[in-house]
C-alpha cells in the first residue's frame, strides 16, 4: 500500500529530498458508546485498515495537499499563515486543524510539506478515518521536527483539541486515543475520566469480528452528536445540585435511579441514563471477556444496542436494519452499532465457520430493507499509529 502512496508523491512532488512515511489505523469499539464524553469506560481496539501519509518538508512555509482517496480535488494549496478554524470545505481541515494545535499547545515550525495521503477506511463509515488523519499528521509532525517530548498519548489528545477547536466536533478522547495506542490482538480498556487504561487480548476462539458498513454517509458536525453532548452535560448539571459528581460515569445504575428525577426533562433523563447504563454494561463486557465468557459480552453488546436505539436514539433505520438482521442469524454471538450513529458502521461477533452465510444473509435482508446494499469487513486488530520504516 504504502509503496503505491510513495509513486503517487513521486509523481505529483518529485523524488528528490527526505521522503518519509507514516500509518494511523481506523478503529472499532466493540462497546461503550457515547460514554467517552460523559467520563466513563470505552472498548476500542485498533483496526489494520488506516491512512497512509508520504510525507516531506518544504524550505517555505507552503503546504501542498494531495489525497488518492479524492483524485477530483486536485493538489491542495495552502500554506502555515492561512488557517480558516474548521472552513477549509475540504479533507484538509483535518491535518491543517493538527498544525494548529501544534501550535497552540507551544510547538511551533515555520516549514511547510508536500503530503500524499492513502486511506482504505471507508469515508464517513464511523471507523474513525478523520480521527486516523489528525494521529497519522500528529506523528508526521512530531517525526519531522524531532519533537520527542510529545507522547502517543499527548498526540491523541492533540487530535481530539484540534476537531473540537479547530473543526467544532465535541467529540471524545476515545477515537483518537485507540488509533494512537492500539496493540496488535487487543482492545484498550480505557476510563475516559482519567485516560487510565489496560490492554485486554481479544480471545474470539472460534470467533470474527464482522463490521458492516451502512452506506449512509454522515458528518459528526452537522448530526445531532453535538446535541446529545449538550443534552448530558445539561442532565449532568441537574445531578450536580443533589449529588457531588464530577461525571456521568461516576454513578452505577443503582445510584442514578435514586436520583434521576432531578433531570426535569424526560428526554435529557434518558440519554443520562443510556451514559450511566452503557459505562456499566461496559465494565461488565470487560469482566465477561477477560473469564472466557464470550457469549455474556454478546449480549451485552445487544443490550448496548437497544439502548443507543431507545433512550439515546442515535441508530436510524439503516444500523436497526443491520442489527436486526444479524440477530436472526445463526452463529452471531453479538452485534449492535458502533461510532457515533446516524449512518456508519455495525460489530459483530460472529462464528467462523458462520461468517459467510452471515454476510450473505445480512446483505440480502439490508439491500431488501433499505434499498442499496451494505458493505462487510472482517476485521483484523492490529497496532497503533507509527513511523512505517
Amino acid at each position: 500500500m504504502i509503496k503505491n502512496v510513495l509513486e503517487c508523491f513521486y509523481e505529483k512532488f518529485g523524488s528528490e529530498g527526505d521522503i518519509r512515511t507514516y500509518f494511523a489505523p481506523g478503529r472499532v469499539n466493540l462497546i461503550g458508546e457515547h460514554t467517552d464524553y460523559n467520563g466513563g469506560h470505552v472498548f476500542p481496539c485498533a483496526l489494520t485498515i488506516g491512512t497512509y501519509m508520504a510525507a516531506r518538508k518544504r524550505e517555505d512555509n507552503r503546504l501542498r495537499f494531495y489525497s488518492m482517496n479524492f483524485e477530483r480535488t486536485g493538489v491542495v494549496e495552502s500554506s502555515l499563515d492561512q488557517f480558516l478554524m474548521g472552513k477549509e470545505n475540504n479533507w484538509t481541515q483535518y491535518p491543517k486543524g493538527v498544525m494548529w494545535a501544534f501550535h497552540q499547545k507551544g510547538f511551533t515550525f515555520d516549514k511547510g510539506f508536500d503530503i500524499v495521503l492513502y486511506g482504505n477506511i471507508p469515508n464517513g463509515s464511523g471507523l474513525s478515518s478523520s480521527a486516523s488523519l489528525e494521529v497519522v499528521t500528529g506523528v508526521m509532525l512530531r517525526d519531522m521536527f524531532g519533537f520527542d517530548s510529545i507522547s502517543m498519548i499527548d498526540l491523541a489528545l492533540y487530535g481530539q483539541f484540534s476537531e473540537n477547536r479547530y473543526n467544532g466536533v465535541n467529540c471524545g478522547i476515545m477515537d483518537q486515543f485507540s488509533i494512537a495506542m492500539g496493540k496488535k490482538d487487543h482492545a484498550i480498556f480505557l476510563d475516559t475520566a482519567d485516560l487510565s487504561y489496560t490492554y485486554a487480548p481479544l480471545k474470539l476462539e472460534g470467533a470474527k469480528i464482522v463490521i458492516a458498513c451502512s452506506n449512509k454517509k454522515r458528518g459528526l458536525g452537522d448530526s445531532k452528536y453535538n446535541e446529545r453532548r449538550s443534552e448530558c452535560e445539561t442532565a449532568l448539571a441537574e445531578l450536580q445540585k443533589v449529588k457531588d459528581i464530577r461525571s456521568l460515569g461516576e454513578l452505577s445504575s443503582v445510584e442514578f435511579e435514586e436520583i434521576k428525577d432531578a433531570i426535569k426533562d424526560p428526554v435529557r433523563q434518558k440519554r443520562a441514563k443510556h451514559a450511566v447504563y452503557e459505562n456499566e454494561r461496559t465494565i461488565k463486557a470487560v469482566e465477561a471477556l477477560q473469564a472466557g465468557n464470550v457469549a455474556e459480552f454478546g449480549l451485552l453488546m445487544n443490550a448496548s444496542h437497544v439502548s443507543l436505539r431507545d433512550d439515546y436514539e442515535v441508530t436510524g433505520k439503516e444500523l436497526d436494519a443491520l442489527v436486526d438482521a444479524a440477530w436472526k442469524c445463526d452463529g452471531v454471538i453479538g452485534s449492535r452499532m458502533t461510532g457515533a450513529g446516524f449512518g456508519g458502521c455495525t460489530v459483530s461477533i460472529v462464528k467462523t465457520e458462520a461468517v459467510d452465510a452471515f454476510i450473505e444473509k445480512v446483505g440480502a435482508e439490508y439491500e431488501a430493507a433499505i434499498g442499496y446494499a451494505a458493505t462487510f469487513y472482517v476485521v483484523d486488530i492490529g497496532d497503533g499509529a507509527g513511523v512505517l520504516k
